[in-house]
């Protein structure tokens, strides 16, 4: 009898420790759950919230962006406005007139003397000066001395005559031309100068 009693009690704490730690580790494993649960939710929570400000911040960037896009370009059906600028001559250079107008003299006295020669090279091939010719001779008639206007117009008359003129042409535009840029400084110095408006087209 003592020895089952025993027996007995002593299966009774074997099952009673390791019952304790069986209670123990079941009642451990839903707070760990909890816990893990509970994390895993905030980590959740906070990733949405990053998502949602990232694609918050995404969409403002490329709104602003948009909007200095929109900022920088032209209104359609509005034209620019021409600018006006005035200007006064308030100086000339004689020199650089004296230059400009002795240049240009010349091209004028060359065109001069080319024009004199073709001139005379139609009016020749037309005929006009035989022409000339008759009609004087009938006039005057005198077969002694007979009239010939190629004595006074003929082509190397004339062409020395259009070079010499063209050579006082060139003297005389760039006196002119020189003397003129001092008299504009001197007019300018007293009253201003000559105003001109340039504008945009």
């Amino acid at each position: 009898m003592s020895t089952a009693g025993h027996t007995s009690r002593s299966a009774l704490g074997q099952g009673g420790s390791s019952g304790t730690p069986s209670s123990s580790g079941a009642g451990a494993s839903p707070s760990s759950t909890s816990s893990s649960a509970g994390s895993s939710a905030s980590t959740a929570t906070s990733s949405r919230a990053g998502s949602s400000v990232g694609s918050t911040a995404g969409g403002s960037g490329v709104g602003g962006s948009g909007s200095g896009a929109t900022a920088t370009q032209p209104r359609p059906g509005v034209s620019a406005r021409q600018r006006r600028v005035k200007l006064t001559v308030s100086r000339v250079d004689p020199w650089s007139a004296m230059k400009m107008s002795f240049l240009i003299s010349v091209a004028i006295g060359i065109a001069g003397v080319v024009m004199v020669a073709v001139l005379w090279m139609i009016l020749s091939g037309m005929g006009v000066f035989t022409q000339i010719n008759s009609v004087v001779a009938q006039v005057i008639n005198d077969n002694e001395n007979p009239f010939n206007i190629m004595d006074f117009l003929g082509f190397r008359r004339v062409l020395s005559l259009s070079i010499v003129i063209g050579v006082i042409d060139v003297i005389l535009l760039t006196a002119l031309s020189t003397l003129g840029a001092f008299l504009y400084n001197i007019c300018s110095s007293l009253v201003g100068g000559i105003q001109l408006t340039l504008t945009d087209d």
